[in-house]
């Protein structure tokens, strides 16, 4: 009994039978491509590269031309603003030039944070 009352208690904690999150992030980050680079040989071009983006000063990848509003942001990118900035980037930035009009799902914002976190460069 004891161990299926463990067993109960893990499955509750893990994620559903077959989900990927770095899976389901890849497939987020398809709207973000357009744009944008992530891992290795990743390159600024019409958007910012984004690896190492959370802990990056904002407007600060040195082979990036950012909006001015960006590059006076004065912040450095945590999971949080970027989770905001991922719903409404003018709300967190005003007068930035990314033409993007958001995320509105709670999940596809999670996913694709986390497939951010695992894109190294």
């Amino acid at each position: 009994m004891r161990y299926l009352l463990l067993l109960l208690a893990c499955l509750s904690a893990a994620p559903a039978w077959g989900a990927d999150p770095l899976a389901a992030g890849r497939t987020a980050f398809q709207r973000c491509a357009n744009c944008h680079q992530v891992g290795p040989g990743a390159r600024s071009s019409f958007g910012p590269q984004l690896n190492g983006i959370v802990g990056r000063r904002a407007g600060a990848a040195p082979d990036f031309a950012y909006s001015p509003a960006m590059k006076k942001a004065g912040f450095v990118w945590d999971e949080k603003r970027l989770a905001a900035f991922l719903r409404d980037p003018d709300a967190v930035v005003p007068g930035n030039k990314m033409r993007f009009w958001g995320l509105r799902s709670e999940r596809q914002i999670a996913d694709l944070l986390a497939y951010l976190r695992a894109a190294k460069g």
